[in-house]
C-alpha cells in the first residue's frame, strides 16, 4: 500500500488514502472498474498486475488501501459483507481440532457462524466476558488460536480493554480479533492498541448510507496479509467494484458523520436515562456505564449507538418499536437516518437459547445524524 498520506490526520486520510487521480484523464474520484478481465501484454504481462476481478480490481485496490490507512495497518482486504470477511479470517487462522474465546455479548450472525458452520469442521468455542481479562484468561486453552471481541458489543454495548486483553492473547499465543463495526476506525483503532487483526461490517458505519453490503480485514502483520489476500482470493467472496465505489464514498464522511451520531447518542441517552418507562440505559458515554472510563481511553467519543430496556417488559420493547415516526423498524446501523429494532426477535434471534442470549425487554437504537429534537420528540412520543 501507498504511505503517502500516512502522517496526516484521519480527516486527510479519510479523504485521499488510496483515491489518487485517474492517471488518464485526471478524474479525482477513482473510476469504477466494471470489468472482469484485463487485457495482457503476452502470456503473464499483467498491467498493474491485474488479471482478474476475482484476485484485484482496481477500485477494491483504492478502497483496500484506504482501509488499511485509516486502521494504521499494512494490509486490508474488502469482501461482498462483514461475514464473508469473518469466515475468511476463520478459515485462514484455524484448523480441526482449534478453539477460539468469544465474547458474550455478539452480532448474532458471528454467533451463528461459529456455533452452526465453523463448528462442524471441529473447531471450538467457549464464551467469556471479554470486559474482564480474567475470565477472558480463564476461558483460554492450550488449544486457543484466537480471542474474539466486540467493542462496543452488540448489542449491549459493552467495553473491553483491548489492550488488556490484548496481553492475554499475547501470553496464550492466540491472534486477538476486534471486530471495530460499531466505533469505525475514526473513534477507535484496535492494532494500536495491540490487536492482530480488524473486522469490519462495511455496511455500516464505513459506507454510511444504507445503500451497500461489503466487509473488510486489516492487520498489522505482512505475513498474515498475504494468508489472507491468498484466502480471499481462493474463497472468492471479494468486493464488487461498484460497491467498493460506495464505500470509499461513505467513508470520506466518516469523521463528520461520527461526530454527529456521537452527539445525537449522548443527547438521548441523557434524556432516556430520565424516562419513568425505561428501566435501563446501554451508553459507554454515561458515566455510570461500567466500561465508561475504559471507553473514555481507547475512544475518540462513544459512538451512535444507544441500547435501552423498558419498565413493561418483551411485548412494550415490540409494540414501542412500531410506534416511532422518525425511527425506522429495520436491521442493521450506522446509515444517516436512525433504525429502531427489537435485538431479541430480529438481529439476535439467533443467540435465543444460549449464553448470549439477549433481554427480551432490549431495543436498540442506531442514532442518526437527523436534527436531535425531532429524534428527541419521537421517542419521548413513542415512550408516551
Amino acid at each position: 500500500m501507498s504511505h503517502e498520506h500516512l502522517d496526516k490526520s484521519f480527516e486527510t486520510i479519510a479523504i485521499h488514502a488510496g483515491n489518487t487521480a485517474d492517471p488518464l484523464t485526471g478524474a479525482v474520484v477513482p473510476p469504477i472498474y466494471q470489468v472482469s478481465t484485463y487485457k495482457q501484454d503476452g502470456v503473464g504481462g499483467l498491467r498493474g498486475g491485474y488479471e482478474y476481478s476475482r484476485s484485484a480490481n482496481p477500485t477494491r485496490t483504492a478502497l483496500e488501501e484506504n482501509l488499511a490507512a485509516l486502521e494504521g495497518g499494512v494490509r486490508g482486504l474488502a469482501f461482498a459483507s462483514g461475514l464473508a470477511a469473518e469466515d475468511c479470517l476463520l478459515r485462514t487462522l484455524l484448523a480441526p481440532g482449534d478453539h477460539v474465546v468469544i465474547p458474550n455479548d455478539a452480532y448474532g450472525g458471528t454467533f451463528r457462524l461459529f456455533a452452526k458452520v465453523v463448528s462442524r469442521w471441529g473447531v471450538e468455542w467457549s464464551v467469556a466476558d471479554t470486559s474482564d481479562p480474567a475470565s477472558v484468561r480463564a476461558a483460554v486453552t492450550d488449544r486457543t488460536k484466537a480471542i474474539w471481541v466486540e467493542t462496543p458489543s452488540n448489542p449491549l454495548l459493552g467495553i473491553t480493554d483491548i489492550a488488556a486483553v490484548a496481553a492475554v492473547a499475547k501470553d496464550a499465543g492466540a491472534k486477538l480479533v476486534v471486530d471495530n463495526t460499531f466505533a469505525s476506525p475514526y473513534l477507535q483503532q484496535p492494532l494500536a492498541l495491540g490487536a492482530d487483526v480488524v473486522v469490519h461490517s462495511l455496511t455500516k458505519y464505513m459506507g454510511g448510507h444504507s445503500d451497500v453490503v461489503g466487509g473488510a480485514l486489516v492487520t498489522n502483520s505482512a505475513e498474515l496479509g498475504e494468508e489472507l489476500a491468498y484466502h480471499q482470493n481462493a474463497m472468492g467472496a471479494v468486493a464488487g467494484p461498484f460497491d467498493s465505489w460506495l464505500v470509499l464514498r461513505g467513508i470520506k464522511t466518516l469523521p463528520v458523520r461520527m461526530d454527529r451520531h456521537s452527539e445525537n447518542a449522548g443527547k438521548i441517552a441523557e434524556m432516556l436515562t430520565r424516562h419513568p418507562k425505561v428501566s435501563q440505559v446501554l451508553y459507554p458515554g454515561l458515566p455510570e456505564h461500567p466500561g465508561h472510563e475504559v471507553a473514555a481511553k481507547q475512544m475518540r467519543a462513544f459512538g451512535g449507538m444507544v441500547s435501552f430496556r423498558v419498565t413493561g417488559g418483551e411485548q412494550e420493547a415490540v409494540d414501542l418499536c412500531a410506534r416511532t415516526k422518525i425511527f425506522t423498524l429495520g436491521e442493521s446501523l450506522g446509515g444517516v437516518e436512525s433504525l429502531i429494532e427489537h435485538p431479541g426477535r430480529m438481529t439476535h434471534a439467533s443467540v435465543a437459547g444460549s449464553a448470549l442470549e439477549v433481554p427480551g425487554d432490549l431495543v436498540r437504537l442506531s442514532v442518526g445524524i437527523e436534527n436531535v429534537d425531532d429524534l428527541l420528540a419521537d421517542l419521548q412520543q413513542a415512550l408516551g
